[in-house]
């Protein structure tokens, strides 16, 4: 009895840790970013046999907008993983982010065990009651039998349009419990469709409409719909303008191609938009740019086109709601719509928006101006390559002057809109895209506050190039201070020496010196098989500049 092969039934039994990795195998999971902590032992433990990739950060906000920008680029939600207490609450930060902007995630959190909750104890925080209010979904696992379905359904809720972060609750004791259960298969969920009445009621406003602009957001890129946009585009004779986080679905270069819209100013686009009598909201969230900044009165008649109903807002009733499979609800309205015009309004604005960005082209001044520093990196980036935008004032100009061929090639956090997320984003990017040369483009002030993840990158061998425009202060606040005060407070600082600081990490440092440098370095700097910064000085009077152009010019 004693030499005879253990049968299936007396197997060793795994515990609660161990059957959540599992189901994490069975969801596809590549890559889990965070970091260890006591009460997560037992989970890491398990991880040790998994195919599985932890990725072990420098901070709990880095492996949080790692996985955020992984789970934007693939559409399968990211990992991260923290213990309890201080590690929980550093990670929320890039969970919120995730959930606004519709990238969905999933965060583990370690917690105390359940036999020390009900007093007050060591780093307990009721972690549940935390999350609720940034997540769309979270549990605490108390029993070990119903992980199989807590992940099922957290990998569900975070998929599902729109799309955003869950967060579940393992606690310490509950982890190292024996647990029987295995993972749970996954339903096909078919796409809804749009009715026909609502379909056949857009056709008939767009064919009478004399002047509409198409306004596209996010959700047409995470529906895939930039072909089914195009044909209608094409079709109809429409201009289209999208958001910060609407980029590239429609070629910059296409002549209907209206660039981006969200600048708080009132920038071009803007007074276009005040000049139509039709928007057709295409995969638009109103967290991405408010109504309120293009429809103030609520008087311009809408179309939404969306996976999801409209959000409730005074400035945006739409007179028709198209609800279902984005790209099937625009081709069947452009089957079923007649325009032949070719549209005149917002074209010449168009033609001052093309001849104001290549007046930059040939620029020597130096600092440089952040419309020079764009121009530049636009010429050396391939139309499949990434750039993932820091926040700060240089956002602004990204969202203004880095133009995109195609979708997810320029990645802004425009939800949360949260600093620090450029050099922990490019990780994520470079881990689904190896193949792609990817940027952080940051502020002094984010490069600041996760540069730690260059770490990170170094040594899990994800080369990228992270671009920082230097002007030694908090550039958004400034300009704001200076729009609202006419002065500014509070807002300077001072910073290391970035090529040493590269140097000394062993990183690619460089300098910028003049701007007829700034191309030969991007472009060595990428050819690197080592993480490399880019220490580039910018001026940023050209901030308030804008605005009192903004200000002064009016259409004709």
């Amino acid at each position: 009895m004693k030499n005879q092969p253990e049968s299936e039934n007396n197997a060793k039994q795994c515990n609660t840790a161990e059957l959540m990795v599992k189901c994490l195998e069975n969801e596809g999971v590549e890559y889990i970013f965070g970091i260890p902590g006591e009460e997560n032992l037992t989970f890491m433990n398990a991880l040790k046999n998994s195919t599985i990739r932890f990725v072990t950060t420098r901070h709990e906000q880095g492996a949080s907008f790692m996985a955020d920008v992984y789970g934007r680029l693939t559409g399968k939600p990211g990992v991260c993983l923290s213990t309890l207490g201080p590690g929980a609450t550093n990670l929320m930060t890039g969970v919120a982010d995730a959930n606004l902007d519709g990238a969905p995630l999933v965060a583990i959190t370690g917690q105390a065990g359940t036999d020390r909750m009900h007093v007050e104890s060591h780093q307990y925080l009721d972690l549940v009651a935390m999350f609720a209010p940034v997540t769309k979904w979270n549990r605490q696992v108390v029993r070990p039998d119903t992980a199989p379905e807590i992940i099922r359904k957290g990998f569900k809720m975070a998929s599902s349009e729109k799309p955003g972060a869950v967060h579940i609750d393992l606690p310490q004791n509950i982890a190292a419990m024996p647990a029987e259960g295995k993972p749970l298969k996954h339903g096909n969920v078919e796409n809804g469709f749009a009715s026909y009445s609502s379909i056949e009621r857009a056709a008939v406003a767009i064919s009478r409409a004399k002047n509409p602009v198409i306004l596209v957001g996010n959700g047409a890129i995470r529906a895939n719909a930039s072909t089914a946009l195009l044909d209608m585009v094409n079709r109809l004779n429409i201009p289209v303008a999208n958001t910060f986080m609407g980029k590239g679905i429609v070629p910059y270069t296409h002549p209907l191609s209206l660039w981006s819209i969200g600048l708080a100013q009132r920038d071009y686009v803007n007074r276009i938009l005040e000049k139509v009598d039709l928007v057709i909201a295409v995969g638009y969230d109103i967290i991405e740019y408010a109504p309120k900044k293009w429809n103030p009165n609520g008087d311009i008649e809408i179309i939404h086109i969306s996976s999801e109903k409209a959000e409730i807002n005074k400035c945006y009733i739409p007179k028709v709601e198209v609800v279902g499979d984005i790209a099937d609800s625009l081709y069947e309205i452009t089957r079923r719509s007649s325009r032949q015009e070719i549209p005149q309004y917002g074209l010449d604005i168009k033609e001052k928006l093309v001849n104001e960005y290549e007046s930059y082209k040939d620029d020597d001044s130096f600092p440089m101006k952040p419309q020079k520093i764009l121009y530049d990196l636009r010429q050396v980036m391939g139309e499949d390559d990434i750039v993932v935008s820091d926040v700060g004032a240089h956002k602004m100009w990204v969202a203004r002057h880095y133009h995109c061929l195609k979708p997810n090639t320029c990645i802004i956090s425009n939800g949360f809109a949260s600093m620090g997320i450029a050099i922990p984003g490019a990780v994520g990017a470079k881990l689904v895209n190896p193949d792609k040369k990817v940027v952080a483009v940051t502020g002094d002030g984010g490069f600041m506050m996760n540069s730690q993840e260059l770490e990170t990158a170094l040594r899990i061998g994800t080369p990228f190039v992270t671009l920082i425009f230097n002007d030694c202060n908090y550039g958004l606040i400034k300009w704001k201070q200076e729009e609202q005060f006419g002065e500014c407070a509070f807002v300077d600082f001072t910073n290391p020496d970035f090529v040493k600081y590269a140097e000394s990490m062993g990183l690619k440092g460089y300098r910028v010196n003049k701007a007829e440098e700034l191309v030969p370095i991007l472009k060595e700097a990428l050819a690197q098989n080592v993480p490399a910064i880019i220490d580039c000085s910018v001026d940023y009077s050209e901030n308030l500049k804008l605005s009192n152009q903004l200000k002064k010019k009016e259409l004709k």
